[in-house]
């Protein structure tokens, strides 16, 4: 890790699951969820208070949408969030015959198009009934396409910045995969391994691109997030972190410049929650002399 890379604590979340950070550019705020909480929260660091939203299910993740409010992915169901009101609409339900699964990771692409993935019931984290998950996508007219399937644990997800290439993480493959992608149709195509996790790196869990196309994707059970190049698949960085249970990371800040890391404690034993007092806390990451980019809203 270069020395100038600072990793401090930012909110004290101490979140069950703590996942898919987003940035709020307008409210200069951070959006992230707790899974197994059942909670949608925002925070601004300007004041460093949290607001939240309680979901009455698992949320594995919530973005903002271009009508105003936020579409969040609760239990298997798309809903739109009203943050003002603190309630919640049903938008469109996906894996209809799977009542056991939920929905995990959720990301807009860049034309507006959600892009969301489910999984299995977990018998303990990330231990899950295999290949129950898939990987949909939903438009503003809430058409529902589902483009892959027996999926372990659809996770991580983002795009290169010519919007030709997505990348997507199926946790326990241990692998980053990228699939050629149209943005206008929403096709995937091509599907090829860009990185395999190495020996005690953990899974490959949430991930970000940043502003020079390279990916940060955070490992579960590593304590790390990796910085990758995709077109070498060389592991250009490491940044450890105090909490094992790394799940999800964003850019943010005035110029997206810091990396904001979420964190789990939901599985960890009374030994491991004492030597990581920090889990379920959102972290800040200064000095990586990179940036990141704005997020996408729903068109929906």
């Amino acid at each position: 890790m270069m020395s100038s890379v600072k990793v401090q604590c930012a909110v004290k979340a101490s979140a069950l699951i703590g996942e898919g950070p987003v940035w709020e550019e307008l409210e200069q705020t951070l959006l992230f969820v707790d899974i197994a909480g059942q909670k949608i929260h925002r925070w601004s660091p300007a004041t460093n208070q949290i607001q939240s939203v309680e979901t009455g299910d698992t949320v594995g993740f919530v973005v903002p949408r271009r009508a105003g409010g936020y579409v969040a992915g609760v239990g298997r169901s798309i809903v739109a969030v009203d943050w003002s009101t603190q309630t919640m609409t049903s938008l469109v339900e996906v894996d209809g015959d799977k009542p056991n699964n939920r929905l995990n990771d959720g990301k807009v692409d860049p034309i507006g198009r959600l892009l969301a993935g489910t999984m299995g019931k977990e018998v303990r984290p990330a231990e899950v009934q295999r290949q129950q998950g898939s990987l949909f996508s939903v438009t503003s007219d809430l058409t529902v396409t589902r483009h892959l399937d027996q999926v372990d644990i659809s996770n991580g997800l983002d795009w290169s910045l010519d919007h030709r290439t997505f990348f997507y993480i199926d946790s326990l493959s241990l692998t980053v995969d990228a699939f050629d992608y149209n943005s206008h149709t929403g096709h995937l195509g091509n599907r090829r391994v860009v990185y395999r996790m190495e020996e005690g790196e953990g899974l490959p869990d949430g991930m970000t691109v940043d502003g020079e196309g390279r990916l940060w994707v955070a490992c579960y059970n590593g304590g790390r997030v990796i910085n990758i190049d995709p077109a070498t698949g060389v592991r250009l960085q490491t940044v450890s972190l105090p909490v094992m249970k790394t799940t999800s990371c964003c850019f943010g800040g005035p110029d997206y410049s810091d990396l904001y890391v979420t964190s789990a404690s939901l599985g960890l034993d009374q030994s491991e929650r004492r030597q990581q007092p920090l889990a379920g806390d959102t972290f800040r990451v200064t000095g990586l002399g990179v940036k990141g980019r704005p997020s996408n809203s729903f068109s929906g």
